[in-house]
């Protein structure tokens, strides 16, 4: 009744239970899971041999993610921070400094951003080496600033 197969399922289960105390996430504890109900299942004679023990495992650890990961992540809880995912927002209204001349019209300069050399289109109007700009949009890799008031 107790194999070696049943007891290294139910120990490699136990393993991943526990170590949900370090993963924390809801996961880990449902794959755990699923190792347990194959050790049952070889110790009642259900299933035989590795390939059916590895496609119960498998099935298993589906239908407990999908049934129960809601359960585990309001019991567990995990990580919950959304980050910022438009980079426009992240430069937008940011000085940057010149380093190569920008304008007249659309020739394109160069300005430092954030210790990053970037392509720069400006205005329309020259805006001299030393100058500080604002950053208004991105344009690709270029991009497009303003002359700060005042300078």
């Amino acid at each position: 009744m107790f194999t070696d197969s049943v007891m290294a399922w139910a120990a490699l289960g136990a393993v991943l239970m526990l170590a949900e105390l370090i993963l924390p996430g809801g996961i880990v504890v449902l794959l755990g899971a699923a190792c347990i109900l194959v050790a049952g299942a070889l110790g009642l004679g259900l299933v035989t041999g590795l390939a059916q023990s590895l496609t119960l495992w498998f099935i298993a650890s589906i239908v407990l993610l999908l049934a129960f990961r809601q359960l585990t992540q309001k019991w567990v809880g995990g990580d919950a921070h959304v980050g910022n995912t438009d980079e426009e927002l992240d430069i937008f209204n940011q000085l940057a400094l010149v380093k190569e001349v920008i304008g007249p019209g659309e020739k394109p300069g160069r300005v430092e951003f954030h210790g990053v050399e970037w392509p720069a289109l400006g205005d329309g109007s020259e805006i001299p080496v030393g100058a500080s700009v604002r950053v208004i949009c991105r344009e690709n890799i270029a991009l497009v600033v303003e002359p700060v008031q005042g300078e």
